[in-house]
């Protein structure tokens, strides 16, 4: 018989799930080929969460939808961080932040 005052466990296997630059650079490949600015569509996803901004093609939109827009905006600035970015160039065209 089943010991009834214990708390079972139930764990869902991540391991399926794909990463989120997996999901950004389909969907950014996907925009391309379809002739769309990648940015601006994703963006316009971001700040909108209207899935129609992306396209079908390659199930892009599909994938996108499986995450969260808020891990999608942290892992762009994760990588930006990381990256350093924004000691590569201004608007100025020369090396610094402003």
């Amino acid at each position: 018989m089943e010991d009834l005052g214990n708390t079972q466990y139930f764990q869902i296997n991540q391991d399926n799930e794909v990463p989120v630059k997996k999901v950004l650079d389909t969907v950014y490949h996907a925009m391309e080929e379809k002739g769309y600015n990648p940015v601006n569509q994703i963006v316009g996803y971001i700040m909108s969460g209207d899935p129609t901004y992306i396209t079908n093609h390659n199930g892009a939109r599909s994938m996108i939808m499986k995450v969260e827009r808020d891990e999608i905006v942290e892992e762009l600035l994760k990588e930006y961080i990381k990256n350093e970015a924004w000691k590569d160039t201004d608007d100025d065209g020369d090396k610094g932040v402003f």
